[in-house]
């Protein structure tokens, strides 16, 4: 029996909360054991950037330009990528075992290192276009998307990201003690919440059943709370569409697909209103290469560990750090 056959029986089965934990877990397998998609993405768009930059530098670039990209390898290329590349590796690592909570991860260890509001969610989301472009393209392959589903999420998903991302760029413009006094503590509080759903998801043995039948709100509110905070878009529309009574493994595959859409947009609004700095560009670079790295252990952890504990982890781990950095705000 293939994977693929392995997904659809228990997806015909009667819906319980031991097959849905059982279909998630297929799904991420499924996905996580065929990474080359993911590489060839990742590949390719960094093929191409680096084409046109060298093309450019060789052909029109005045000198002091090579002083310029000189100076923004060094400030890119140094200790400090490490600890940058360490996030995305968990972030990674958390998001491949449990099919949500990348961006809460991401964002709550780039708070507590000092990163602003606005700079920590500009940097997740930027390299979020390449993981859920790669994820959602998986999902599509795989049959796992509902298309009628998507297009309900896709639109109001992306206003709602638009709509965060300049209230968060507008905030963050202010004096920095506004930044330190109001905007990353209310950051904070919102990751706690966040890392409270993971581990009520996580202690639920039964997941009561209400049938959800506007998705355009949830996906406007998502969006919004996703950029804000710079993660929330699968905590929680994933987790509330699964909880509704939702099959389990197409609301997983048209999450992610919408969630590359939601990205984006976020990630084109942040540019727009912030640019990318020299410090923004060391953080997503940092992202993106410890994403790579993660993903054949994110696979062998899911076959490897079990959710619950897992799950339960993250959730005090994204707790511990949002009250160390609602801590450090105020004292």
């Amino acid at each position: 029996m293939t994977p693929t056959q392995k997904i659809k029986e228990i997806e015909d089965q009667l819906a319980q909360a031991d097959t849905q934990v059982q279909l998630i877990d297929e799904v991420n397998i499924e996905n996580t054991k065929s990474p080359l998609l993911k590489f060839l993405i990742i590949g390719l768009g960094v093929f191409l950037l680096l084409a046109f930059s060298i093309t450019w530098i060789i052909t029109a670039a005045p000198e002091e330009t090579y002083n310029n990209v000189i100076g923004i390898l060094k400030s890119i290329f140094n200790e400090k990528l490490f600890y940058f590349i360490l996030i995305g590796l968990l972030a990674q690592i958390v998001d491949g075992a449990l099919g949500m909570a990348y961006g809460a991860t991401a964002s709550t260890f780039l708070l507590s290192l000092g990163i602003s509001p606005a700079l920590s969610s500009a940097s997740v989301h930027i390299a979020e276009v390449f993981t859920t472009g790669a994820s959602g393209l998986s999902h599509l392959k795989f049959g796992n998307v509902n298309k009628k589903l998507f297009k309900n999420l896709l639109i109001p998903g992306m206003i709602g990201s638009i709509v965060g991302a300049s209230l968060l760029c507008i905030a963050d413009s202010q004096p920095e003690s506004f930044v330190k006094n109001y905007i990353k503590p209310a950051t904070a509080v919102y990751l706690i919440f966040l890392g409270l759903i993971v581990l009520r998801k996580a202690l639920m043995k039964v997941q009561p059943k209400r049938k959800i039948k506007q998705v355009a709100p949830l996906a406007a509110l998502g969006g919004f709370m996703d950029s804000v905070g710079g993660g929330g878009w699968g905590p929680i529309v994933t987790s509330t569409l699964v909880s509704s009574g939702r099959a389990v493994n197409y609301t997983i595959g048209s999450v992610n697909l919408a969630e590359f859409f939601v990205a984006s947009a976020s990630a084109l609004t942040f540019v727009v209103f912030i640019g990318i700095e020299e410090g923004l560009w060391q953080v997503i670079v940092g992202l993106i290469i410890g994403g790579v790295f993660a993903a054949p252990f994110a696979a062998f952890l899911v076959s490897k560990v079990k959710r619950k504990p897992l799950m339960i982890t993250v959730g005090i781990l994204i707790i511990l750090l949002s009250i160390r950095t609602l801590y450090k705000s105020f004292f």
